[in-house]
């Protein structure tokens, strides 16, 4: 079996080169896995070193995760990176080719993840478009009609599989609603239990044998009165009604739609029901702080996390021109949908 850290976190590094406290803390607290940022990237060559030193901190072969959506939400960029559009952007331009096209571009992100030693993109986004959503997601969905975004998402997934890298559906039970950025503020969903099952919802249900999922940082007042990272309630849909099974990690817990310190904010996380405390700034102090809160993981979440790395595969063998060539022929009358 794989073997999996001890810590019931994620935690990202400050900077390009992984210090000696951090990889210090790290092996003590030995943490899940990693996340990366723009502040973290150089050249390929540095980023596989940078990999390499993260998991030789924890002894093992740890998930090394990335937000490389295309668009605003793209760590990885050019001169060394494709650089994509907005993925409503592609979907659109893409039409009735959509689904395929969207498995060939996170079949080659995944590829290009992979080349540098990352191994799980926090995608697919399987958020509804409705007239509130706030521009910092809107671009980033694939729609509003939840069949085609289920059918959407699911490309997306099996496109970074096929390129050997582990999908990370966001952000459950669905941001689509958000009327304000959640970076800065705590919106509330006033939609009953009804909308909220047959729309919202639907999507993450139909993605719920995904391995891993990243929660939402809103306030469903049909349910109760606390963001859904934090709410026993909340957690109960996601794993009842929802019926996801995966690894549940939370969206970053440094976002202001959460209030109370970085500790106060973790222990609410896991008492409600996350498997992982997602901690993306780098920040040792912090990080410390959040290890203490966060603690071990339980058997529950330790048995979700190898079933997770599980899906990890080796990419299928493709020939990445061929898989282009595809790709710019659906996308032909999109001619600057990918350079």
């Amino acid at each position: 079996m794989t073997a999996i850290g001890r810590g019931a976190a994620i935690f990202g590094c400050a900077g390009l080169t992984l210090g000696r406290n951090e990889a210090a803390f790290f092996r003590a607290y030995d943490p899940f896995g990693f996340i990366l940022f723009a502040r973290n990237i150089d050249s390929p060559e540095h980023l596989r070193r940078l990999t390499a030193a993260l998991r030789e901190s924890v002894g093992r072969n740890a998930p090394i995760l990335i937000d490389q959506e295309g668009g605003r939400v793209q760590r990885l960029r050019a001169p060394h990176w494709r650089e994509w559009t907005p993925p409503l952007d592609f979907v659109t331009a893409a039409g009735d080719h959509a689904a395929r096209a969207l498995h060939l571009r996170y079949q080659l992100i995944a590829l290009e993840l992979g080349s540098v030693g990352i191994d799980a993109n926090c995608a697919p986004v399987a958020d509804l478009i409705t007239a509130a959503t706030h521009p910092f997601l809107k671009n980033r969905c694939y729609g509003a009609d939840p069949e085609r975004v289920s059918v959407l998402a699911r490309a997306v997934a099996q496109g970074l599989l096929d390129g050997g890298c582990l999908p990370v559906v966001k952000h459950m039970p669905g941001h689509g609603r958000s009327m304000v950025d959640t970076h800065h503020d705590l919106p509330r969903v006033d939609a009953t239990r009804h909308d909220l099952s047959t729309h919202d919802f639907a999507p993450f249900k139909a993605l719920n044998d995904l391995p891993m999922a990243m929660t939402a940082h809103l306030v469903f007042t049909a349910y109760d009165d606390l963001p859904a990272t934090q709410s026993p309630v909340m957690m109960g849909v996601i794993r009842d009604q929802i019926g996801f099974g995966g690894l549940l990690m939370t969206d970053d817990l440094n976002m202001q739609a959460l209030s109370g310190s970085i500790a106060t904010r973790t222990a609410a996380a896991m008492a409600a029901g996350c498997d992982l405390a997602l901690h993306c700034n780098g920040d040792l102090a912090e990080m410390a702080q959040v290890a203490e809160a966060a603690g071990d993981m339980g058997q529950a979440a330790r048995r979700r996390a190898q079933a997770a790395l599980a899906w990890r595969k080796p990419p299928a063998p493709v020939d990445i021109s061929t898989l282009e060539a595809e790709l710019a022929g659906l996308m032909k009358d999109a001619p600057d949908v990918q350079n």
